[in-house]
């Protein structure tokens, strides 16, 4: 189907959306917009992408990497702003945006509100608590700094602490404005408490968080989440000291000790080594007073308990004249135990005569004689016997006499044992010797034997039970177990 003819003029969209872009750009050109961050999100690039909105209308907005580096505050969702650029359009995707230059925040009221809307937040969790505040060292071996390493802070912080009491101080760079600062002083605090007790950089006892003073603007960067909870979550105790004395960012709640300004924070980190020094002195100069004193009043006491006591003469005196009595009546009492001990051996030895000694042996001598015929004839019973009668018989002798007496019967008994023993019929047998036994007789002769039915033949080694069997001949053996040739011989 034919169209009617017409004089509009024919676009590409290609050159219809450069025809809006470069309308939009001559007509507007730079622009202050405020509004309400929605959406805000940071590139992996560093480039800055949100919307401003408010009640009607929505713009989106973006803000290139060299603008985002010179922020002086976090930019997040909710936050009122005034964004300064140039309005153009995105033919891409057929939307308009603007290019943002410039932003702050719009004025500090809203900044204000955010900062007590997240210090709510924060206290709810516990982060405040002035339960979790630890105490300080009071003479802490290292100290860890946080701050700029170009600003006066640390000069400040250094000079303080040589002039109070000199100490290793390291000192971790940090940028403490704008919007790298946050993370930045995150990552110094969570650093110092990752590094080992034991090695080759020293673990600080203490951290100072510190920077000059500023406005909110300035200072926004101490009122990040991500500082506040790093703080919290330090296991080394934390003195912040940020701005003036009238600032307060939410890193001094977090702490464990603020201080008002960066002087007062190395101040409060180490005493005054003069001061210490004098104190040590003091107490040394008391304790030597107190030792003094202590000395002095034991030394009255001792005076004190020897007045009461009585003279060395009246002590020792009743004593030495009793070693003086006992000494005189020694001689006499030896004397008199001499002879006493004499009198009682003389009378002893008077019962002590040769002949009645000559015949107390002889007596003796028949005991043993047939005690040791009884051995010979019966065995070790009566052995035993005999020695209890001449145990008896000595029983009326006098010691040293019944000692010799008890040697000499001794040496005899001994002998007779021997005896006994070389004759016993085990030794016998022992030489290959053999006797006859019929069930518990002792079967001394051949015609015994004879009348005998079962025999048994004693070793020194054991026994064999045999049979006889009589003949009209010589008597015929039957053995019935296996036999020696030397038994065969005594059979």
């Amino acid at each position: 189907m034919n169209q009617p003819p017409t004089n509009t003029p024919e676009y590409t969209v290609s050159e219809l959306g450069n025809a809006l872009k470069r309308t939009v750009e001559d007509t507007y050109g730079y622009v202050r917009v405020r509004g309400e961050i929605s959406g805000f999100k940071r590139a992996a690039s560093g480039h800055l992408y949100l919307s401003l909105k408010d009640a009607g209308a929505v713009i989106d907005g973006v803000m290139w990497k060299g603008g985002a580096a010179a922020l002086r505050f976090r930019p997040e969702d909710g936050l009122e702003v005034v964004a300064t650029g140039k309005l153009t359009t995105y033919p891409g995707r057929s939307k308009y945006q603007i290019i943002i230059e410039r932003m702050e925040p719009a004025g500090a009221g809203a900044l204000m509100a955010l900062l007590e809307t997240r210090k709510a937040k924060l206290a709810a969790e516990g982060l405040f608590d002035p339960a979790r505040k630890r105490a300080l060292p009071y003479i802490p071996g290292t100290i860890g700094v946080i701050t700029s390493p170009t600003g006066a802070v640390i000069r400040d912080i250094l000079h303080r602490l040589a002039e109070r009491f000199p100490h290793r101080v390291l000192v971790w760079p940090v940028a403490v404005q704008g919007d790298s600062a946050a993370g930045q002083i995150a990552s110094a605090i969570a650093g110092f408490n990752a590094l080992a007790a034991d090695g080759d950089i020293p673990l600080p006892a203490v951290l100072i968080v510190a920077r000059g003073g500023g406005s909110v603007e300035d200072l926004w960067a101490f009122n990040e989440e991500i500082v506040v909870r790093a703080v919290a979550a330090s296991r080394i105790p934390v003195i912040t000291a940020v701005g003036h004395e009238t600032d307060t960012t939410l890193v001094d709640f977090a702490g464990d000790h603020r201080a008002p300004t960066p002087t007062a924070a190395a101040e409060r980190a180490v005493p005054v080594l003069a001061d210490l020094r004098a104190t040590v002195g003091g107490l040394g100069l008391r304790l030597d007073r107190a030792a003094a004193r202590g000395v002095a009043l034991r030394r009255e006491r001792a005076e004190a308990v020897v007045r009461r006591l009585p003279a060395a003469a009246a002590l020792v005196g009743p004593r030495a004249q009793r070693a003086d009595d006992l000494g005189d009546r020694l001689p006499r009492a030896l004397r008199a135990a001499a002879i006493g001990w004499r009198g009682r051996f003389e009378r002893s030895s008077r019962s002590l005569t040769p002949l009645l000694l000559d015949r107390r042996v002889a007596a003796d001598r028949l005991h043993l004689a047939r005690a040791l015929d009884r051995l010979r004839a019966g065995g070790r019973a009566s052995l035993a016997s005999q020695a209890a009668k001449l145990a008896r018989a000595g029983a009326g002798l006098r010691p040293a006499v019944l000692t010799m007496r008890r040697d000499a019967a001794s040496a005899a008994l001994a002998g007779a044992a021997r005896l006994l023993g070389s004759l016993g019929p085990e030794q016998v047998l022992a030489r290959g010797y053999a006797y006859v036994t019929s069930g518990d007789h002792v079967v001394p002769t051949a015609a015994d034997a004879r009348a005998r039915s079962g025999l048994t033949l004693r070793f020194g080694d054991g026994s064999v039970d045999v049979t006889t069997t009589v003949t009209t001949g010589t008597p015929r053996r039957t053995a019935t177990a296996a036999t020696s040739p030397a038994q065969e011989r005594l059979l």
